[in-house]
């Protein structure tokens, strides 16, 4: 999938770099947590107050205008919220909805899709904002064409990053004036993103508002709202894990007590399920469960819907020592730690602001903060490196999953050109529907690790393009496909890219498509020594298309996880320099080059690779060197390859490339698939 996770919506929200690759649901995720705030309400007043016929020009998003109607009824939605902006105990003059839920989840349950209700935009990444009188919505460059689409009338669609268009916080101290109040549900903001945006609004004397006590946006969604996932969570089998609970605790707790820390709240809901060596079925697309943990010296409790929680899970969480807790009182449990003494470890970029607010307030209550605020460490959560960095059993489940998930693409392909070549009529999503059929045959898969990108033509570029059974594309012969997908499985996660046409590619497509893959190959080639952090190879990926004036919008690489979530920081490689995180050995990211020209066609050609020590006869300084290993073994259409452009080495590398799919992926198949595979994995000539 194209790395998404590049530009969080916090970087959309705040116009920063984003710290981690993934994003805050909304804390009522039972009964109500909320009712345990207003205990805390008077601890909490400080904070609250705080484009000739051979070259052809895409022209940007930017110089596209949606055609709203000057005039007609306003938009229900917003007009409710606004009602409630005046309501006695809100008083209030905007309102910011993210795209989060509580655990800063890039996915999210149905329940806390917010921004998606409010707006009708549901690209996956983008910050809404009402005020009395206006109503607009910041994305980025993968969402442009989408939120062009869905958008109604009442919306202004900010293309974030784009020349001349103001950042959130731009936006906000010139449209409001002195004295207006900000209002946010403080469950759905980092600490360091709340704490940012006081800081700047404060400069233009405006006030920022935690709503502890309701979301604005639940309370006019009301009955229809989606009520909250109660799937089972499930053992994730230890040979698939490597490393057992009882070791992956005591390692944290020698982190701990080296930091000088007696607890630790871990938010993230893909750190809790690595570090518990348990999954969930709570978020689409994700393997996680809505859960909170807290780490000590002598224990563990982990804060979760009793009733997901069946005997095998609880007996696996007692040989490790680790207590439960109902979901909601996490709260209650962070008074009676300040109370208790002691220091805590929050990682502020990625734990609520509501948690980190009310932790202050108890320790300020029992006395227990100085001139250096309250005991707390303020620090990035060391389960994130530690996660990111996979055993010998991980990167082995990724391997085998992998080779499975390329044995139902090798029969999906097949399927698809037989359909095509006898005029079948297939839609987008029938075609996406269809490859969940083939992978929904191969053991060991649950379900898709993000909803299939899917797009014919001019829905190709758009970067993450959703069909819709009412209004999606025929797959035809005239133009490029592109299909990213991947899916999750026992053993491990994949995520995958191929670009092809089904008749014959223009100059210009072939053109595009081979600086595509140039630069693929070039980041598949990569040796760099250790301690390099991922955006110094970014360039690799995208010199072949700077030479001619081309480029894409997004991220060359995302983390990803192993059986967890297909977007993982904090690794990554792109051209955002904010972040330092280096490249180690184990880690897995994609290689994700693209090219896309606006209502024309889109181009992505992706594997997946794991960093791995390179084997070099120099070691300049002593230091190492590594480079990386491919997990994804699928053909690349070899049709679409313009060879006047490659090298002689660039073609050596897509013919052993082709040999490896061979070799690996065709002991699984048999029949027609057999035969397509040995079709599409021939030698190109030099």
């Amino acid at each position: 999938m194209e790395a998404a996770a590049t530009l969080s919506s916090f970087s959309i929200l705040f116009s920063r770099p984003p710290v981690r690759f993934l994003a805050s649901v909304s804390l009522p995720l039972l009964s109500n947590p909320r009712a345990v705030a207003p205990r805390f309400r008077n601890l909490c007043r400080s904070v609250i107050t705080s484009c000739s016929a051979d070259r052809v020009v895409a022209r940007p998003s930017s110089e596209l205008r949606r055609k709203h109607s000057v005039s007609g009824p306003e938009d229900e939605k917003l007009r409710a919220l606004r009602e409630l902006f005046s309501r006695p105990g809100i008083g209030i003059d905007a309102y910011i909805i993210p795209s989060q839920d509580a655990h800063q989840s890039e996915f999210i349950a149905e329940c806390f899709m917010r921004r998606a209700y409010i707006s009708g935009f549901t690209g996956s990444a983008g910050t809404a904002i009402v005020t009395k009188d206006k109503a607009a919505l910041w994305t980025d460059g993968r969402y442009f064409l989408q939120a062009e689409k869905e958008l109604g009338p009442d919306w202004i669609l900010m293309r974030s990053g784009n020349p001349g268009v103001p950042t959130t916080i731009e936006w906000l101290n010139d449209v409001l004036t002195p004295g207006c109040r900000i209002g946010i549900d403080p469950f759905l903001f980092s600490s360091d993103a709340t704490d940012e945006l006081d800081e700047a609004i404060s400069k233009k004397n405006l006030e920022l508002v935690f709503l502890y006590d309701m979301n604005l946006v639940d309370e006019i969604w009301g009955e229809s709202r989606p009520k909250p996932p109660t799937k089972p969570v499930r053992v994730h089998n230890i040979k698939y894990a490597g490393v057992d609970v009882s070791s992956k605790l005591s390692s944290l707790r020698s982190e701990l007590l080296e930091a000088g820390c007696t607890a630790i709240v871990i938010s993230m809901l893909d750190e809790v399920a690595w570090l518990l060596n348990l999954r969930g079925n709570d978020v689409p697309h994700s393997p996680v469960f809505y859960s909170y943990l807290i780490v000590d010296t002598a224990g563990a409790k982990l804060f979760v819907d009793n009733s997901k929680v069946t005997n095998q899970v609880i007996a696996h969480l007692k040989t490790a020592g680790v207590e439960l807790r109902p979901y909601e009182t996490i709260l209650s449990e962070l008074e009676s730690l300040a109370a208790e003494g002691g220091k805590l470890w929050l990682d502020s970029s990625t734990v609520n602001a509501a948690v980190v607010s009310i932790y202050k307030s108890a320790c300020n209550k029992h006395g227990r903060s100085g001139e250096k605020g309250p005991a707390a460490l303020f620090k990035a959560s060391p389960i994130s490196i530690a996660k990111a960095v996979k055993n010998e059993a991980e990167l082995e489940g990724m391997r085998n999953s992998h080779l499975r998930d390329a044995a139902a693409l090798a029969e999906f392909w097949v399927w698809l050109e037989e359909e095509i070549s006898r005029n079948a009529r297939l839609t987008e999503v029938e075609v996406a529907d269809k490859l969940l059929e083939f992978r929904g045959k191969q053991a060991g898969f649950l379900e898709t690790s993000f909803e299939t990108i899917s797009g014919y033509g001019a829905n190709g570029a758009i970067i993450h393009y959703r069909p819709d059974p009412e209004s999606c594309s025929i797959v035809g012969t005239k133009n490029l496909f592109l299909l990213d997908s991947g899916g999750q499985y026992v053993d491990g996660t994949t995520d995958i890219t191929r670009t092809v046409h089904f008749g014959e590619p223009s100059s210009r497509q072939k053109e595009c498509f081979t600086r595509v893959l140039k630069g693929h190959i070039a980041l598949d080639q990569a040796v760099f020594p250790e301690n390099t952090p991922g955006f110094v190879l970014d360039v690799l990926a995208r010199s072949s298309l700077w030479k001619v004036g081309l480029d894409y919008r997004h991220g060359t690489g995302h983390g990803v996880g192993a059986a967890l979530n297909v977007h993982e920081g904090p690794q990554g490689i792109s051209f955002r320099y904010g972040n330092l995180t280096t490249l180690q050995e184990g880690m897995i990211v994609s290689n994700e080059p693209g090219y896309y020209e606006d209502h024309s066609f889109g181009i992505r050609i992706e594997n997946l690779l794991y960093v791995k020590e390179a084997n070099l006869p120099n070691s300049y300084g002593g230091i190492r060197y590594l480079g990386f290993e491919k997990l994804t073994f699928v053909p690349i259409q070899s049709k679409l390859v313009e060879l006047s452009l490659m090298t002689p080495g660039e073609i050596n590398w897509l013919n052993e490339y082709h040999s490896q799919v061979w070799e690996k992926v065709s002991p699984l198949l048999n029949g027609s698939a057999r035969e397509w595979l040995w079709n599409n994995t021939r030698p190109l000539p030099h």
